[in-house]
């Protein structure tokens, strides 16, 4: 069901200073940050030649990935996101399988403007996993 791994998810405090260390530490492509307003989050992909890297720095308050900072201080890896060729086949298969689909279980636009929807950590080895319409 799942297709490629589309990116690696890396919360971080401040993603100014994270596209430094991977554009002039690593020599990654880094994009500009952008602010995801409907998510909570402003994001910047590190691409790499076989997938990105999406680093998330909290957007307000009530941003996830404040939440996560709060129990996680120095960051870290938030999630993993995979594609799909059909997102609703897949969230349906995956519920009737009891997997726990996060939010109204509705597709919501990501970042890529794509839909995407997040399943629960505690049925996936404790990741929180993103699934991407290809």
């Amino acid at each position: 069901m799942i297709g490629r791994l589309n990116h690696v998810a890396i919360a971080v405090r401040n993603i100014a200073a994270a596209s430094a260390l991977y554009r002039d530490k690593l020599g990654a492509a880094v994009s500009q940050a952008v602010p995801q307003p409907e998510h909570g989050v402003t994001t910047v992909f590190v691409t790499l030649p076989n997938t990105k890297i999406e680093l998330l720095e909290p957007l307000g308050e009530n941003s996830p990935i404040a939440k996560f900072l709060e129990r996680n201080p120095d960051g870290g890896i938030h999630h993993l996101c995979y594609e799909v060729e059909d997102i609703r086949a897949a969230r349906d298969r995956l519920k009737r399988e009891g997997a726990r689909v996060l939010g109204d279980g509705e597709p919501k636009i990501g970042a890529h403007g794509k839909p995407v929807l997040f399943l629960h950590p505690k049925d996936f080895a404790g990741t929180l996993i993103e699934l991407e319409q290809a």
